[in-house]
Parts: structure tokens; sequence; C-alpha cells
């Protein structure tokens, strides 16, 4: 894989800030490969995504920020620098359901994940023999109505061990508390199996059925303290009829589950995602 350099970045909007950032890569011998941009005119705010090649640039990465940060401060940025060899950690979290655990660890096999996984973490053993086939560790931690705070304190002590970046809830059938969602702030990626905002919590295929809808969807979502409310990845949908029971409605949406939570984690490794209030610009 070749070696890029990302620079993420967000901050109000104002004129010559896109000029600047080229300039600085440029005088710096940088060449850059990709740019993106976004200005949100409701919020006032400037996104940007700049991915250039270093291998002639005259700043060692590691000290990038001593020298932009006079371009930061002028321009009120929040920036972070992310190089592409670098292959973040991610834990897996799953239940019994296994279609988006397979997906993830297929694509990840076939070298369309670029990060390493440590650890599958589930509250049922049904999965066991799928992680063993891929040689990822696996860890059982069941969870019941009497011992969720123990059981999420063995959680907690498998991510202190196991040093994640991110973590992917790949129809992982808990609640997580707020304490712990707090302390990964845009760092869990949800699947959840409705088109949000409609349909939010349990059973929603069911709850689609009910209604009549001749489209259903799934969504991948970073996870807050809000049930099913966090800030958007990605989304698709697929359509339904009339002659559709709701095991066809579970069918078509399982298809559409693994693919939605399959891009939104390679955006994410990718660092194609930025995000802001509750909405994401995906680059």
């Amino acid at each position: 894989m070749k070696n890029s350099a990302i620079l993420l970045i967000s901050c109000p909007d104002s004129k010559g800030e896109v000029a600047t950032i080229a300039d600085f890569v440029y005088r710096h011998n940088g060449n850059i490969l990709h740019a993106d941009e976004h200005a949100d005119e409701e919020s006032g705010l400037f996104l940007m995504r700049v991915e250039f090649d270093p291998k002639d640039f005259d700043i060692d990465l590691a000290d990038f920020g001593t020298h932009f940060v006079p371009v930061a401060e002028r321009f009120q940025m929040k920036w972070r620098l992310a190089q592409s060899s670098q292959r973040p950690r991610m834990i897996i979290f799953v239940s019994k359901y296994d279609h988006c655990l397979v997906d993830l660890l297929y694509r990840h096999q076939s070298g369309e994940l670029a990060c390493d996984i440590p650890l599958i973490i589930s509250n049922h053993a049904d999965n066991q023999p799928l992680a063993d086939f891929y040689r990822i560790p696996y860890a059982v931690v069941p969870v019941t109505k009497d011992n969720k705070r123990q059981s999420e304190q063995r959680i907690q002590d498998l991510i202190d061990q196991h040093r994640p970046d991110f973590m992917v809830l790949a129809r992982y059938m808990q609640i997580l508390s707020n304490e712990f969602v707090n302390r990964y702030p845009q760092r869990i990626i949800n699947i959840h199996h409705s088109f949000l905002p409609a349909f939010v919590g349990a059973r929603p295929y069911h709850q689609a059925f009910e209604r009549g809808v001749k489209l259903i969807g799934a969504t991948s979502h970073y996870v807050t303290e809000v049930l099913d409310d966090g800030p958007i990845i990605e989304q698709d949908v697929v359509r339904v009829s009339h002659r559709d029971a709701v095991e066809d409605l579970i069918r078509k949406g399982r298809d559409l589950e693994k693919v939605v939570l399959s891009r939104a984690v390679r955006w994410h490794v990718e660092n194609r995602v930025l995000v802001y209030g509750n909405k994401t610009v995906v680059f």
C-alpha cells in the first residue's frame, strides 16, 4: 500500500483556507493526491480532507503539528493528521446473528479493510468456530439483566488489554451504558436494521411490516448516549411489497446490513469521516 498523509480539518468558514492549506503542503514539498472540502452554510463550518504524498515532504510527520500550528490558529482549525500506512485496531462485538461478522472478516482477510482485529467479543459462544477459522481470539462475556455492570467491566478489562482504536457493533444485541459509550466518542460504530430515524429500537422489521412500508433500510452510525441517534455514516434501502412477510423483510434487510456496515467501517478506517454536530461528512 502506498503511504500517504491525510489531513482532516474543521473550522469556521472563511476566505483563503483552501489556498493556505495547499500552499503549506506545496512549500514543504508535499504532493497533494486528493482534496475534498465542504462548507456547511447553516453552521458556518468548513470541513476538508487533504491526502498528500509525504515522500519528499521536508517535515517529519511526527513534528507536523509544530509547523502547522500557526495556520491552525489563524483559521481556528480543529485538525488531525493520519497516515494510510498505520493500521487501526478494531474490536468487533457480536451476538448470535453472524452475517455482519462474516462480511467484515472476509473483507478484512481479502485486504479491503486495512485494519487489525485483535479480538471479537460476544455474549454468546455461537460464533466461536468462525473466529477460530479466521484465527482471531474470541471472548465470551455473558450478559443477563442481573450482571450487566459486571459484564461491562469485564468488557472494559478486555478493551484495556487489547487497546483498540475503535469498535464495531456487528449486530451486538445489547445496550451499552452511557458511561461506557462516553469513554469512546466517535469510536463505536453500530449497524441498525432500519432506515433511521424510522423504527428505532427493537424489532424494526416487525415495526416496518406493521406499518406497511414499501422500502426498508439499514443505517450505520456512531454510537451516542441516545439509542440509535448518533451521527449517521452510511445508509441504504431496498424495495419491499405487500407480498413480503416479516421473514422476507428480515432476509432482504440482512443483505443491506452487512454492506452498509462494511462501507462505514472502511470509510472510518480510511479517515474519510468528519463529524460535526450530529451529522457527518464522508469524503
